[in-house]
């Protein structure tokens, strides 16, 4: 008797061993070989490589803008409030050179796009002009002599400042695609996107003091932080469009005037961005 329940429970055993092993077989060719629910033709299990183009309109908050020399040209001064424009060149594009527009750049990697998350190295070449003939707070000493009055900001008598090769956001970014809509062929997806992130300005600071300009060399000059929200359209598996709008707060430190000058400040930034890329399962 107790042989025979012996093999009946080894028997059992042998049964579950067998079905384990075949629902495995199963699992593990449908995961294998299933392409999974997502554009850019990746199988599950892979993540999908993309890079894009685009360009950008922006708008700027007022800044406070500091300017210090400690040299023989010798000022510590501050404009507060000071408004600035972007120059977006969009009639160029075709004309001149595709980078003379305000552009936008990058290259990312969805890690699986079961999840849909990712990671992405973007650049936003954002341009960042002061308007001129402003009537501004000026507080602070110029060549000896002390101000703290409202005054007309004049190129040629004062300072004008612009970062029109670029105010130059470089940023590392977490990335999230939802999925909304998906036609009955896969071959078009609609998905909500986000991205968060931070990095470091490199502007390229054209700027005029006292009647003496000078367009410096591109410089890492601060920090940046920043995240978009809005919507993605992927088409025939590698081609997708996007538009997003951003906020970003940029903090300029350290950057160049003339001579041994530097300029210090900070403004939020909103920009509206339309870009077109390729993706590829990786």
């Amino acid at each position: 008797m107790k042989r025979m329940e012996r093999n009946k429970n080894l028997g059992s055993i042998q049964l579950i061993r067998f079905l384990i092993l075949i629902i495995s077989h199963i699992f593990y060719s449908s995961f294998a070989q299933k392409s999974c629910n997502c554009p850019g033709g990746a199988t599950a299990g892979k993540g999908t490589f993309y890079g894009y183009w685009g360009y950008n309109k922006d708008y700027f908050g007022k800044s406070d803008i500091r300017f210090s020399n400690s040299g023989s040209d010798n000022y510590d001064f501050t404009l507060y409030s000071v408004k600035a424009t972007d120059r977006p060149n969009f009639n160029k594009i075709f004309k001149v050179d595709l980078t003379i527009p305000q552009y936008n750049c990058g290259v990312g990697y969805y890690f699986n796009n079961k999840y849909d998350l990712g990671v992405e190295i973007s650049f936003d070449h954002v341009k960042y002009v002061v308007d001129d003939y402003q009537t501004l707070r000026v507080k602070g000493t110029i060549h000896g002599v002390y101000y703290d009055k409202d005054t007309i900001v004049e190129p040629s008598k004062l300072v004008h400042i612009e970062h029109t090769d670029g105010a130059n956001f470089l940023m590392l970014n977490g990335v999230k695609r939802q999925q909304l809509l998906v036609s009955k062929d896969k071959k078009h997806w609609l998905s909500a996107i986000v991205k968060a992130g931070a990095g470091i300005v490199v502007p390229r600071t054209d700027v005029t003091m006292f009647g003496t300009q000078l367009n410096n060399r591109f410089h890492v000059a601060g920090y940046v932080v920043g995240a978009n929200v809005g919507l993605r359209y992927d088409f025939l598996n590698y081609f997708f469009l996007e538009s997003t709008v951003k906020v970003a707060f940029a903090n300029y430190l350290n950057a160049l005037a003339i001579g041994t000058g530097r300029i210090n400040h900070s403004f939020f930034c909103g920009e509206i961005i339309l870009l077109a890329g390729f993706q590829f399962p990786w």
